[in-house]
């Protein structure tokens, strides 16, 4: 049973319209039914009119020398029993076939012969065609005779018939000829059955061939489909067996380069950016130990600050705040790395949302800057450590670049944990609002030295997709900006997911 779904989805994915194999299929299908309809109908025409002129004159000839052989030799004025006898001897024994002679009596009146009255009679003879039988012709060099051999096809009772007729020169009886071509009409119904099955054996002998076409030239594009589908998988050790020298070859001669070529550019790509974060972590490493000892000659400095001289005070509090300057980029600059080698892990624990939030904001002096919107008791697992990190970045960027009060909600939806930073500062400019989370990016090129590192809300938008959740940010309509964090509240499938060594990614900077 397990095979049966795959297959299904195969035969239905083959059938869709947009499918090529059954584009092909039914473009093969309308040449072929075109081909043999125009043919058997060209070849029934031809047969219908063959059929018909063969029995039409055939029947009109004999009954041309039955009139002169037989009621050419009729007295002037013959009696309606001999017309009578005269057209049964014209008529023969062939079925189907019967003769109506007309003369005049001694009394000059008219009367009239059948060979059977009741299947011919004077009425089924077409007005024009006794017009024209009757008409006498001007006789030239060229027409030698007054009367002519007329012929009309009819219908009557829904069969074909064939009516000629005639006169005899020089006053003598007037002959129709009354002629069924029902046979003739099954001949040709049977033909037309066979060209009718002639056509749907061609009809489905040219689905067949564009089956086996389509699969033919199929095979090959699948298989190539089927290529690209792994390569853009990442699996870039792909490659096609290539056999013969056609255009089908040729492409896949194309794709196998071109997938050689990537390779070796995406292994170069992997192999610079190895290198670029092993060059950040070990810039970052080698850093860390003359900072350490900066940071506390500037903490002395920074002690000694009141008693030094007030010349060189400020040179004194420039460096101390430079100093931390670059010791919070080069731990920045670590935690990116991080990141970005997939080495970051979360250390998960159950802890009451509101406390978390209220400790982050007191830890950095901002209690009287931020309003705070959060009930006790909202519990969430996941990581602190990280959660502090995210908070200090939405809000401390909110008071640096926004504008008080900012205010800090927390709510629940469903098992997403959200939490919300605004100011009431001029917003984000449009222009500005796609890149916020870049790393080092900046709204404004006019300081390019801000107190800032530029990674703040990029390391903020890592440890939220870490924990398996999401930052946007947007403008309020009524003033100010709103950063919207999102992250489930139990953080052990992301932890799980890690730990198998899918690492997170992403990138993001400060306004």
């Amino acid at each position: 049973m397990g095979p049966a779904g795959p297959t299904k989805k195969a035969i239905l994915a083959g059938l869709r319209w947009t499918s090529l194999r059954l584009r092909l299929v039914v473009v093969f299908g309308a040449v072929a039914l075109t081909a043999a309809v125009s043919a058997s109908g060209i070849a029934y025409w031809l047969n219908r009119e063959a059929v018909l002129t063969r029995t039409q004159d055939s029947a009109l000839d004999s009954f041309k020398q039955e009139m002169q052989n037989r009621a050419a030799v009729l007295p002037l004025r013959p009696r309606q029993d001999d017309l009578r006898t005269t057209a049964r001897q014209m008529a023969g024994d062939n079925t189907g076939d019967n003769v109506l002679l007309l003369g005049e009596d001694s009394e000059g009146k008219q009367i009239v012969g059948a060979s059977d009255p009741d299947a011919f009679a004077l009425k089924d003879v077409p007005d024009a065609l006794r017009q024209a039988v009757n008409e006498r012709q001007k006789v030239t060099s060229g027409n030698r005779y007054p009367y002519h051999l007329f012929w009309q096809r009819t219908e009557r009772d829904g069969k074909p018939y064939l009516v000629g007729g005639t006169r005899i020169t020089g006053g003598g009886p007037t002959g129709y000829l009354f002629k069924s071509l029902d046979q003739e009409r099954a001949d040709l119904n049977s033909l037309a059955w066979s060209l009718g099955i002639a056509t749907g054996l061609a009809l489905i002998g040219s689905a067949l061939l564009a089956q086996a076409a389509a699969t033919t030239v199929l095979r090959p594009v699948q298989r190539l489909g089927e290529a690209a589908r792994r390569l853009g998988e990442g699996r870039l050790g792909t490659r096609l067996r290539v056999s013969g020298t056609d255009e089908l070859a040729d492409l896949s001669r194309t794709f196998n380069s071109a997938a050689e070529s990537l390779q070796k550019r995406v292994a170069d790509m992997s192999a610079r950016e190895e290198s670029s974060r092993r060059f950040v972590a070990d810039m970052s490493h080698e850093l860390r130990t003359p900072l350490t000892a900066l940071t506390a000659v500037t903490e002395i400095l920074e002690d000694e600050a009141e008693n030094l001289d007030p010349m060189i005070a400020p040179a004194v509090t420039l460096v101390v705040s430079e100093t931390r300057r670059l010791n919070e980029l080069v731990e920045n600059l670590m935690e990116v790395t991080r990141f970005d080698a997939g080495t970051a892990r979360l250390v998960l624990d159950d802890v009451d949302v509101a406390d978390q939030v209220t400790a982050c904001i007191d830890a950095r002096a901002w209690l009287d800057a931020v309003e705070l919107d959060a009930e006790r008791g909202t519990m969430a697992r996941l990581d602190p450590r990280r959660l502090d990190v995210i908070l200090a970045n939405l809000i401390g960027n909110a008071l640096k670049h926004g504008g008080s009060p900012v205010r800090v909600a927390v709510r629940t939806e469903g098992d997403e944990l959200v939490i919300e930073v605004r100011d009431h500062g001029p917003g984000i400019p449009e222009d500005v609002l796609p890149h916020v989370f870049d790393r080092f990016y900046k709204a404004s090129a006019s300081r390019p030295r801000s107190e800032g590192s530029g990674l703040g809300l990029s390391i903020a938008m890592e440890n939220a997709h870490i924990h398996g959740g999401d930052i946007t940010a947007r403008n309020v309509p009524d003033g100010g900006a709103m950063f919207v964090l999102r992250l489930p509240r139990d953080g052990s499938e992301a932890a799980d997911r890690d730990a198998d060594g899918d690492g997170a990614g992403g990138g993001g900077g400060a306004r």
